[in-house]
């Protein structure tokens, strides 16, 4: 059987599945079981009314049951047992070996690293670009074409990438513009200014994050939440502490770094950097996506709004940044959220990448190759645990705010 019939005929039985599921569960309701006649009638049309969510629900609920809850506990119980040892219980010992891993410290400090940049990177972009597109006449035809990107898969995307990052000038771009720095005052300029700028800006907005998270703690009027919201500003203030003090840092290797002008470079071999060229991938795919939402944000804003404030005489800036980001910042967390998701799982760029080497490992990657190639469930399960822990954080911040 091929596989285009094969689909074809399980959507088929699917949706016809579905279709006769919820036909005949009606006609048990209100035929057989309540129906809605005689003496009770009012009685049996609330009854089925009760049942009827919890009865549409139950595949649902099953087969949540089956693929979510189920591997999820069986999960944290593989994570405190041995498999060398026949599946013994063994306690926190799978934790300690984790964390005593270098390769583990190095895809929690790369997560970090594509936590705070890709989200951010690609929320801003697709922020302005919704907001500049909207001013041009041929505004729709570039929206088509940044959205385009989201159509590749992250693997396509990545091959795509390696042939701009390849070794060889006459096929990797990077590397035919590379070879035309001599060390003269351009390469000073965009090898040392330009790099040197962009991590000082970042560590400039990680310090103001930091402080727009403190400041609370000392304002007595902003102090709003409970205790969830004060530990979150607290995590939130030591990540961007962390990155702002890893931006300073990387100022001093950029003016101390030795480039090898004339050669070609291999790219994804350069430690640390290497990371922000597989992060371009990332953000060339999510940012049409950002911009697709925020643009829908942006026309919902009510143009009462904006025409009074252009009488009260705001610049194009203020009208941009006083008025219509504080309207849709519930918007921007939610794209920020779902990016953060998608950033927190990446693996296909990565492995297709660099498989890990050169200090790219990630999470996801160290999961992989723990449970997969090296087959230890002990310890692939307890990452996972920590994936997860990462994960809940932000899923318990979005539904307390949308409560």
């Amino acid at each position: 059987m091929s596989p285009a019939l094969q689909g074809l005929i399980t959507m088929i039985i699917g949706v016809g599945g579905c279709l006769a599921y919820f036909f005949l569960f009606n006609q048990l309701l209100d035929k057989v079981l309540f129906p809605p006649r005689g003496t009770n009638a009012g009685r049996n049309i609330n009854r089925a009314n009760m049942i009827r969510p919890w009865l549409f629900s139950l595949p649902v609920i099953f087969l949540g049951g089956v693929y979510l809850i189920y591997p999820l506990f069986e999960t944290l119980r593989l994570s405190f047992t041995d498999r060398d040892l026949g599946g013994a219980f063994v306690g926190l010992a799978n934790y300690y070996e984790m964390f005593s891993q270098k390769r583990f410290s190095e895809a929690m400090h790369n997560n970090v690293l594509w936590l705070s940049v890709v989200p951010t990177v690609s929320t801003v972009l697709g922020l302005l670009i919704a907001q500049l597109t909207d001013r041009i006449v041929w505004g729709s035809t570039a929206r088509t074409l940044i959205f385009m990107p989201m159509a590749y898969s992250f693997v396509g995307a990545s091959m795509a990438f390696m042939l701009i990052y390849d070794g060889r000038p006459e096929v990797g771009f990077l590397n035919a513009v590379w070879m035309q720095f001599e060390g003269g005052i351009l390469s000073f300029l965009f090898l040392r200014i330009f790099p040197a700028t962009i991590l000082l800006g970042f560590a400039a907005l990680a310090a103001y994050a930091c402080y727009l998270f403190l400041r609370p703690f000392f304002i007595l009027e902003e102090r709003k939440g409970g205790t969830i919201t004060v530990v979150l500003r607290i995590v939130a203030s030591a990540i961007a502490t962390y990155l702002a003090v890893m931006a300073l840092l990387n100022v001093i290797d950029v003016f101390t770094i030795t480039w090898s002008y004339g050669e070609a470079q291999s790219w994804l071999s350069i430690p640390f950097w290497n990371s922000f060229f597989l992060m371009a991938v990332l953000i060339w795919t999510q940012t049409g996506l950002a911009m697709v939402i925020l643009s829908a944000a942006l026309r919902g804003i009510p143009q009462e709004t904006v025409e009074a404030a252009i009488i009260d005489g705001a610049t194009p800036f203020q009208l941009f940044f006083r008025i219509k980001v504080p309207q849709i910042v519930g918007t921007i967390i939610v794209v920020w959220t779902m990016l953060f998701v998608v950033a927190l799982r990446v693996f296909d760029i990565v492995f297709t990448g660099t498989y890990g080497n050169w200090q790219t490992e990630v999470l996801a990657n160290y999961l992989y190759r723990t449970l997969f190639v090296d087959l230890d469930s002990g310890v692939g399960s307890a990452s996972v645990i920590i994936l997860l822990l990462i994960t809940l954080p932000i899923m318990i911040y979005n539904v307390y705010r949308n409560r």
